[in-house]
């Protein structure tokens, strides 16, 4: 672990965290809700927040162990990832809301084959 001079909880690097975590829940949890299994599809959200948390996660891993050139693992690192994973979800689940009163209109959802 880093000191607070070293790990501020104002840096680009905590900026990075969030957007990282915050895009990556939003990409898988858009695929997910593309899947012919209903139950990927209705729990989109969080298989998308998972994936992103465990791509937090193994990065942080790998910086403790010194795998990439940065100062080491940091619990801020992983509160700016929570950050990024829980605005993606708030913003997933109000789209979510909107569209399914949008579908309510007799309109049907397409589904890719995958």
């Amino acid at each position: 672990m880093t000191n607070d001079d070293e790990d501020p909880w104002l840096a680009r690097d905590k900026l990075y965290h969030v957007m990282f975590c915050l895009s990556i829940t939003l990409i898988s949890s858009t695929l997910a809700s593309f899947t012919r299994y209903p139950f990927i599809r209705r729990h989109s959200i969080w298989v998308g927040s998972v994936i992103s948390l465990a791509a937090g996660a193994a990065k942080e891993a790998a910086d403790h162990l010194g795998i990439f050139p940065s100062a080491g693992a940091s619990s801020k690192d992983a509160a700016a990832d929570l950050l990024g994973v829980l605005i993606a979800a708030f913003v997933l689940s109000v789209w979510k809301r909107w569209a399914d009163t949008d579908s309510n209109s007799g309109q049907s959802r397409r589904v890719l084959p995958v």
